[in-house]
């Protein structure tokens, strides 16, 4: 049974987490969620084995597929696999803090919009919190940039602390994003696209040895990416141009996506 009249699901998309997972799980809220699912991408460490002890749901995935691939494979089975009517995504390397959990939940259990992200911009003082200044002001532009384009106001479009309704993730077509790290942005996209409501919740976040962290010249792609992604949401709105991850999922696609994620779980719990 549920622990609320919504399932929700905690999914960690994991790459070399094994210093930082128990963490992590020890400070999700038992009580806030009913199962944890953990999608590794090809670690190098002993990330697989610690999950497995720790009582994870985990799947391994055959080889690397990247951020967004690893995302696509954890929504996929939480819905499909799991029965998931919430998805909160929580990095296990221990950036973000899973305590703050209830307040990303609390607004999609009252069904008063489609996603909640957590935004670092609202928490405090990032720089100080330890992200570096660079990173500070590019995602102040960006996040700019990203305002004018969807005419949305959000403080933060580049946390990686979110958690999204069953409706958003069947509204969209998420398989057909980037498996990069520009899924995060184009996900968003979507979203707006297809008039999903997002709401934000303060957060704070730990930098660290340990916590993950793209470099700056990956930075630079990201952001280009994030800005091309941009000028694909303005020609698809003025019906100039639609891509691939604009159109509306077919029965095709989604049967498709839905088949292959309980191959994958099956083969690689």
């Amino acid at each position: 049974m549920p622990l609320h009249e919504k399932k929700v699901v905690a999914v960690l998309p994991a790459y070399n987490a094994e210093k930082t997972l128990k963490a992590t799980y020890d400070d999700i809220p038992k009580d806030w969620v009913d199962e944890i699912l953990l999608v590794d991408d090809c670690s190098r460490d002993r990330t697989v084995e610690l999950s497995r002890e720790l009582g994870i749901v985990t799947i391994v995935h055959g080889k690397n597929r990247g951020y967004g691939g690893n995302q696509k494979t954890c929504y996929r089975t939480a819905m499909d696999q799991m029965g998931a009517d919430i998805m909160v995504m929580v990095h296990p390397d221990h950036q973000y803090d899973p305590t703050i959990i209830p307040e990303l939940v609390k607004p999609l259990l009252r069904g008063d919009c489609d996603a909640v992200f957590g935004s670092r911009m609202l928490g405090g003082r990032p720089i100080e919190g330890g992200m570096p200044k660079w990173k500070y002001f590019a995602n102040l532009f960006l996040t700019m940039v990203e305002n004018a384009t969807f005419y949305v106001f959000l403080s933060e479009y580049h946390s990686g602390f979110r958690a999204y309704s069953r409706r958003f993730l069947e509204s969209i077509d998420f398989e057909a994003n980037s498996d990069d790290f520009v899924f995060d942005t184009e996900i968003i996209a979507q979203g707006v696209s297809r008039r999903m409501l997002i709401r934000e919740v303060p957060i704070q976040t730990r930098y660290f040895d340990e916590a993950s962290q793209i470099g700056f010249w990956r930075s630079v792609r990201y952001g280009l990416a994030i800005l091309k992604t941009m000028v694909l949401y303005k020609l698809h709105k003025k019906h100039i141009y639609s891509h691939r991850i604009f159109r509306e999922p077919t029965p095709a696609v989604k049967a498709q996506s839905a088949e292959r994620g309980p191959r994958a779980a099956s083969a690689q719990r």
